[in-house]
C-alpha cells in the first residue's frame, strides 16, 4: 500500500467508526468539502501534511494517534 492510499483508508475508517460523512468531516476540520473529496480521489497522488493535520484536528485526534494504525506498518517504497 502507498502512503496516500493508507491515509485515505485511515480517514475512511475513522469516518465510518464515527458515523460522519465527508461533508461533515470538512466542516469539523475547517476545510472545504472539495478538499476532502479531492483527497479521496484515486487519481490524485499526493496529500498535504497540513490537510492531514486539519482533518485530525477536526476528528479530535493527534497525529501520532492517526498514524498508529496497521495500514501504515507495511508501506511500499515510493522512490523510483
Amino acid at each position: 500500500m502507498r502512503m496516500k492510499e493508507a491515509v485515505v483508508t485511515r480517514f475512511q475508517a475513522l469516518c465510518r467508526e464515527r458515523g460522519i460523512k465527508y461533508n461533515e468531516l470538512a466542516t469539523l476540520s475547517g476545510v472545504t468539502p472539495s478538499t476532502v473529496y479531492s483527497m479521496m480521489d484515486e487519481r490524485r497522488k499526493d496529500i498535504s501534511v497540513v490537510t492531514v493535520k486539519k482533518l485530525c484536528d477536526g476528528l479530535d485526534i493527534s497525529i501520532p494517534e492517526f498514524f498508529n494504525c496497521a495500514c501504515f506498518e507495511e508501506l511500499e517504497q515510493e522512490i523510483y
